[in-house]
């Protein structure tokens, strides 16, 4: 390593990441940074599993955004989470429906985040019973937004609520083997919040393979 580069890494302070409340406000991580205004709007990657400690949600990539730091404290606001691509993968089957919703919502106070939801079936399935599906899903996914705050929406999107009332009602269409809310993104906040994209608001009906 050449002087310089020592040098560079010797002016750095490194700065603890701090999940937001909703998320337990316990440290995640630490990163390195010269100055505090380096680390705003930085996205860090973490697991769910290096969260809760449950090592059966390791498949669960989780990003925070930092949003201040003071007294080399980084908070952050929940980005998003996403499954594994390995994941994924393991789930679809041959001989199966993978039914997907994507919608573009607004919470109770503000945010506009975007939620990704995904039943896959125990065998292939009718277009007519897709459409259930995904009418469930929709109906769900609106009522959240009509009633939860951000806060409460990422738990839900998070650690299985959301998934599970879409898979207690989907069930009496056909068997299923997994629904989860496979991708969710903070698109904006409110005004005087910590994301301030612009993005347009509209639900999308999803293909099935």
């Amino acid at each position: 390593m050449s002087k310089a580069v020592k040098d560079k890494w010797r002016r750095k302070d490194w700065y603890d990441i701090i999940l937001p409340r909703y998320f337990g406000e316990t440290k995640v991580g630490e990163t390195p940074a010269e100055e505090d205004a380096l680390l705003n709007g930085r996205v860090f990657e973490t697991t769910l599993a290096q969260i809760t400690g449950d090592f059966s949600q390791e498949y669960i990539k989780m990003y925070f955004q930092v949003t201040s730091v003071e007294d080399h404290k980084a908070q952050t606001v929940f980005k998003g989470h996403e499954y594994l691509r390995d994941y994924l993968r393991s789930l679809v089957r041959r001989r199966s429906t993978k039914v997907d919703g994507i919608y573009r919502i607004t919470t109770t106070d503000g945010y506009k985040v975007k939620v990704i939801v995904t039943a896959l079936t125990q065998v292939r399935i009718k277009s007519s019973q897709e459409h259930e599906i995904r009418t469930i899903m929709t109906a769900i996914v609106n009522e959240k937004a009509k009633t939860l705050t951000f806060d409460q929406i990422a738990h839900e999107m998070v650690l299985g609520k959301l998934a599970s009332d879409v898979y207690n009602q989907a069930k009496n269409v056909t068997a299923l083997r997994h629904v989860g809310v496979r991708k969710s993104e903070l698109l904006a906040a409110p005004i005087g919040g910590p994301v301030t994209t612009p993005v347009e608001v509209v639900a999308e009906p999803a293909k099935t393979t």
